[in-house]
């Protein structure tokens, strides 16, 4: 009887730690959410017989299955059909799901059927009038959703802005989401040989309350009539997927190892030259942005008994002529001699919302070191 105990307690011992470690390892695998903008009632963008929800499914459907080939990898999606799921709801599945990346795919859409190329963005606020409007749109679907005044209280879908305070609460995240976002435009530019527009940032409430790295693709612009076919093709879907994967697992094998999947990726040869080519109207909006930007650049007055927030780009110890040539195209640069380095600085703004805009602007032009650094009354401090 004693040895029948015996053997059973052994037994129930072996089934417990064979359960515990099969439980550490599913813990331990690198989680990925993939949200598919849009669903079921909100249709998102319709151009040209291509309807945006289904086209960001299909793209998300594929991503996640090249994803799933690795063992290592567990993919949760919002949505896998074609439901609605809120906005909230959707980062709250990345929350509770403890994930390493959130990863939102719309398709982007323009009243003028000229623009097209992809854009990734992550959390922040923005200057740029383009920006606020993509995310306006991303964010009136919450217009659609339940009692969304009590559960979005205090935000306004045309000011997008009011979601910023977000950013300095989950400002450490946002270097590995420029890091993602840089990382997926330069796949969808030099690999898969699209035009990218660029990473940017923008408030989205999709990505405001998702508390880990997380970015949103907008995969090109269905209003494009190529470019929309394109997208709503398969070889289309598929060959965007693998894009965006190629550049999640780079992140995942960087920071978490294991190793890099070869992903073949068939490029894209039709040369398009919409963008490219001047034409009469195209020279007049781009001449008017450049005074509305000039304008913007020049009106900021710098308080100097205020703190002044710079970027710091590089440290160097031979001298460097501050000119934008010399960096990346950057202009407004100082320098300060410490310990006989001269440590080189981009901007200076009283505003730390307009420097971790700067700090963006610097890292996507290829200062991943770079950070803000803070004066007052001409010294350095904390």
């Amino acid at each position: 009887m004693k040895l029948t105990l015996k053997y059973n307690y052994l037994f129930l011992l072996l089934i417990l730690v064979i359960t515990t470690i099969a439980s550490a390892q599913t813990n331990s695998k690198f989680k990925v959410v993939l949200d598919a903008g849009h669903g079921a009632h909100d249709f998102g963008a319709v151009y040209n017989g291509n309807v945006e929800k289904n086209i960001n499914l299909a793209i998300v459907l594929k991503l996640g299955k090249i994803l799933e080939a690795d063992p290592d990898v567990k993919v949760i999606y919002t949505r896998n059909d074609d439901t609605f799921v809120d906005l909230v709801e959707r980062a709250n599945i990345a929350n509770r799901a403890d994930a390493n990346f959130f990863v939102s795919i719309p398709c982007n859409a323009n009243k003028n059927p000229e623009p097209f190329g992809s854009e990734t963005f992550v959390m922040g606020l923005s200057k740029s009038k383009s920006s606020l409007e993509i995310a306006k749109k991303e964010n009136a679907v919450i217009a659609l959703e339940d009692n969304y005044k009590s559960k979005y209280s205090g935000y306004d879908p045309n000011s997008p802005e009011s979601l910023i305070s977000a950013t300095l609460a989950q400002e450490e995240y946002l270097d590995q989401s420029i890091e993602l976002a840089s990382k997926i435009q330069d796949a969808l530019e030099y690999k898969l040989n699209r035009k990218s527009r660029g990473v940017a940032q923008a408030p989205f409430m999709v990505l405001h309350k998702a508390f880990m790295p997380r970015v949103l693709v907008e995969t090109g612009f269905i209003s494009n009539k190529e470019e929309g076919a394109y997208l709503n093709s398969d070889e289309g879907q598929q060959n965007v997927a693998k894009t965006i994967a190629d550049a999640i697992f780079r992140m995942k094998v960087e920071y978490f190892g294991g190793k890099m999947p070869v992903i073949d990726i068939k490029r894209y040869e039709k040369v398009v030259v919409k963008d490219s080519t001047p034409k009469t109207k195209p020279q007049t909006q781009v001449k008017d942005t450049s005074k509305e930007v000039k304008k913007t650049a020049e009106a900021p007055i710098i308080d100097s008994k205020k703190t002044i927030f710079k970027i710091q780009l590089k440290a160097n110890k031979a001298k460097i002529e501050a000119k934008p040539e010399n960096f990346k195209g950057l202009d407004k640069i100082s320098f300060l001699v410490e310990k006989g380095f001269y440590k080189y600085m981009y901007g200076e703004t009283n505003d730390y919302l307009v420097a971790q805009n700067q700090l963006l602007e610097a890292k996507t032009k290829g200062y991943d070191s770079a950070f803000i650094v803070a004066f007052k009354n001409g010294k350095k401090i904390s």
